[in-house]
């Protein structure tokens, strides 16, 4: 039953996240915002709303590690699974903003959450609201900056199509989509904490890896797609730019409306090295080998340092 619930949650924050992306896209259009902002703001928070409602739920709940777990793993998914396998599929190339701008951010935002939660075992709202303010700092300059240079890679990924449709549509793909992530979460969150408890683990193992790679699903279908397809070549730093988001409006945000108590001494003793490490060593492959590329072997090792980490969170 645990395991059902886990599914169908995750089944429904994928309808959900799609649902609201779609309207939330649909609505910027039909406010005259153009297809840049839309691309580097609206998308990317509504791609960022599945962790934000599994995080939110989980904090409410009095489940903190979750919370925590699910933002944390899901960090560690985004590189060690999702870069990697897509660099696996497609080599990967990398552009002078990823370690100009969104590299520094990414570390910048990696350390503040750990020096936050270091110092007193708790994410609190004064906190989430700098980690949030850090964000809007930052989307301003990423904004400013693509304004200068192509805007090709950003536009692409905007539907122009949704901007045709009624707001009827609009509306209903609201409620699905709120309905969904709403649900999703919940069923989510509860199946996690029974099945922790059905197996004789921690609710934070769950978070770190099951619900975490859940969440990341979406991340992975579309890079994979887009490996497959070789259309052109992917960007590390669009497949990053949801770490940064995680960090700073997932947890940002849920630390506004409810505070996060560090539970699991896992969480500052181990994981979020792990996820400090992960962030870490995409410089080095960068500049090691083939330089301004992460291709098939450098996938292959980022996989592999995956597989280990889930190893050492079940053990």
């Amino acid at each position: 039953m645990n395991l059902l619930l886990i599914i169908l949650g995750l089944v429904l924050l994928v309808i959900g996240g799609e649902f609201l992306i779609r309207a939330s896209v649909g609505l910027s259009f039909k406010l005259k915002l153009s297809k840049l902002v839309i691309g580097m703001t609206i998308v990317s928070f509504a791609t960022s709303a599945p962790e934000l409602l599994v995080s939110l739920q989980a904090a409410l709940d009095g489940v903190s590690d979750i919370a925590l777990g699910n933002v944390i793993g899901s960090n560690i998914a985004n590189i060690g699974l999702v870069l990697a396998i897509t660099a696996i599929i497609s080599p990967l190339i990398i552009d002078r903003e990823f370690y100009k701008l969104n590299w520094p951010m990414l570390m910048f935002m990696s350390f503040a959450l750990y020096f936050f939660l270091s110092n007193d075992h708790m994410l609190s709202a004064l906190e989430g609201v700098i980690l949030f303010t850090a964000l809007v700092i930052f989307l301003f300059l990423l904004i400013r900056d693509s304004r200068k240079k192509t805007k090709a890679n950003i536009v692409e990924e905007v539907d122009e199509r949704l901007a045709l449709v009624s707001n009827f549509k609009i509306v209903i793909w609201l409620i699905i989509g709120a309905a969904g992530l709403y649900f999703g979460s919940e069923w989510l969150v509860d199946g996690a904490k029974g099945l922790a408890k059905a197996i004789g683990i921690s609710d934070y193992a769950i978070s770190v890896t099951v619900i975490a790679i859940g969440t990341s699903v979406p991340e992975l279908a579309a890079s994979v797609i887009a490996a497959l397809k070789k259309e052109k070549a992917l960007s590390l730093g669009n497949l990053i730019g949801s770490n940064i988001f995680n960090i700073a409006s997932v947890l940002g945000l849920t630390a506004i409306i409810k505070p996060i108590a560090v539970e699991s001494p896992k969480i500052l003793s181990t994981n979020i090295f792990w996820m400090i490490g992960f962030a870490a060593v995409l410089i080095p492959l960068v500049f090691l080998g083939k330089r301004f590329s992460i291709g098939r072997k450098k996938g292959l090792l980022l996989f592999v340092a995956y597989l280990v980490f889930v190893g050492f969170a079940f053990s």
